[in-house]
């Protein structure tokens, strides 16, 4: 133990001067050699969030009483499903270190979980393995929406923002809809059996065509209404597919793995469960657009077509084949009349050939070169002396007439001569 002048020679020493890094440096390794603040869970809400470029996440724990500055680096942000909310209770596990520059103290983090995750994420895991053994999770027994859903249950808190969200994305995307509200508490201890007695009663009081199952965000605790087994087995035996539109896109709860289809939000859920108007009207013009095209070339084709069984009409119709008969009628009657002529003119052309020919050898012509042609009274030519005995009656005829003559007879050495006279 130091006396008196111990102290006072102590304190009578030159102190050494630090600097601002080596008191900082000091602290961190102090904090760093205590085993407890290096794996450390602290809980609180919280506050100052925020994520800038670099991907690193910064915030403050905070209680009642006091604060603490955390940060979490990008590689373990990217792990996080979901990522904090403003006021949130967690429970964040990390070391605690000075941050040298700014001579602050802070939780290094690398694990988050909500405020009670522990116990409750258990049990999640715990159902979520048990219910997905026996199928419920299965991709073969989820349902197919309705294309055209004609009227639309939801099942949710009359009070909550998110029944407002689903009327206004329906009355903006598909206003015929029937829209059934079954009315329920989505959080607390109540609302898990609300939830099974309203899917029941849409069912069976109004058969819609879909379900949606809606409630905003919120905390795990929030929430655990749609991660109970009644809930899950309710969703499962729904005559009508369900959407789930839980939380926020983040969220995650058993119902959204046993429902037919999960969506991020309730307004999701609605967009989901319909048709969008505008996009129905943009289908049905191009489809106007199609059935004119198709249309007019229908119409062109039967044009076309009746014009060739008109020309074959005319081709086959009495009048047509009476006029084709006239034609050639006249063709043939010109033919036959060409023919004809042509025929007399070579009938003509042979006769007078032939008249010709009979010119040369007629006894006229013969007559006419001075010869005379002897003939009997009976009109019989003579061609032998032996037919005109001595005093037989004849009848010469020469070119420009004829006269009687006498025969003298065989023999008589007296000749006929050229011209009138008796042949002595």
């Amino acid at each position: 133990m130091l006396t008196r002048m111990d102290q006072l020679a102590l304190f009578s020493l030159p102190l050494r001067v630090y600097s601002v890094s080596e008191i900082n440096r000091h602290v961190r390794a102090l904090l760093e050699e205590d085993l407890l603040l290096q794996e450390v869970w602290v809980s609180g809400e919280v506050s100052n969030l925020s994520r800038p470029a670099s991907g690193h996440l910064y915030f403050t724990l905070k209680d009642h009483q006091a604060a603490l500055r955390c940060v979490m680096w990008r590689p373990d942000v990217l792990r996080l499903r979901p990522l904090p909310r403003e006021g949130e209770a967690l429970e964040v596990h990390g070391q605690v270190s000075v941050y040298e520059a700014g001579g602050q103290y802070q939780l290094y983090a690398d694990e988050i979980r909500r405020g009670g995750e522990g116990a409750l994420y258990q049990e999640f895991l715990q159902l979520k393995e048990r219910l997905e053994a026996e199928g419920l999770f299965s991709p073969q027994r989820k349902r197919k929406l309705p294309a055209w859903p004609r009227r639309i249950g939801v099942v949710t808190s009359p009070d909550a923002a998110a029944w407002q969200d689903v009327l206004t994305v329906l009355g903006r995307r598909a206003p015929p809809l029937e829209v059934i509200l079954a009315p329920t508490a989505v959080q607390g201890s109540e609302a898990p059996a609300g939830i099974v007695r309203a899917l029941r009663a849409v069912n069976r009081a109004a058969h819609p065509d879909v379900i949606l199952l809606v409630r905003g965000g919120g905390s795990i605790e929030d929430l655990q209404a749609f991660n109970q087994e009644a809930v899950a087995r309710a969703i499962a035996a729904s005559p009508a597919p369900v959407i789930s539109g839980v939380g926020h896109e983040t969220d995650v709860t058993i119902a959204d793995f046993v429902a037919d289809v999960r969506a991020a939000t309730p307004s999701a859920a609605a967009e989901i469960a319909t048709p969008d108007r505008r996009t129905l009207l943009a289908d049905l013009e191009a489809v106007r657009r199609g059935l004119a095209r198709l249309t007019s070339r229908r119409i062109q084709g039967e044009r076309a077509a009746l014009r060739e069984r008109q020309v074959g009409l005319r081709l086959a119709s009495p009048r047509a084949q009476l006029a084709n008969a006239r034609q050639r009628l006249d063709d043939l009657t010109r033919r036959a009349v060409s023919s004809l002529w042509t025929s007399l003119r070579l009938r003509h052309s042979g006769l007078t050939g032939l008249n010709q020919a009979l010119a040369a050898f007629s006894p006229l012509a013969v007559l006419e070169r001075g010869y005379a042609l002897v003939c009997l009274a009976s009109g019989e030519i003579v061609r032998s002396v032996r037919q005109a005995g001595s005093g037989t009656q004849l009848k010469v005829q020469v070119r420009d007439g004829s006269f009687a003559a006498e025969s003298l007879g065989p023999g008589s050495t007296q000749r006929p001569t050229r011209g009138g006279g008796r042949l002595r």
